[in-house]
């Protein structure tokens, strides 16, 4: 009996270290997938701001 108990608690701190590995995995993916999602998404307002001609066609370059 003396080693169910000790094997349950080798399974139970398996089980517990696996869910910590697997969420420390996770959060890492996390923080590599947020930057670049956020880096994407201003690349794309930045290009659709360009894209757009704001001065309704009439460029003025100098004082003449």
């Amino acid at each position: 009996m003396l080693t169910a108990i000790k094997s349950m608690g080798t399974k139970l701190a398996r089980t517990a270290l696996l869910l910590l590995a697997v969420m420390f995995f996770a959060a890492l993916a996390l923080d590599i997938a947020v930057p670049a999602l956020v880096l994407c998404l201003m690349a794309l307002s930045n290009r659709l701001l360009l894209s757009i001609d704001l001065t309704g066609g009439q460029h003025q370059r100098g004082a003449a």
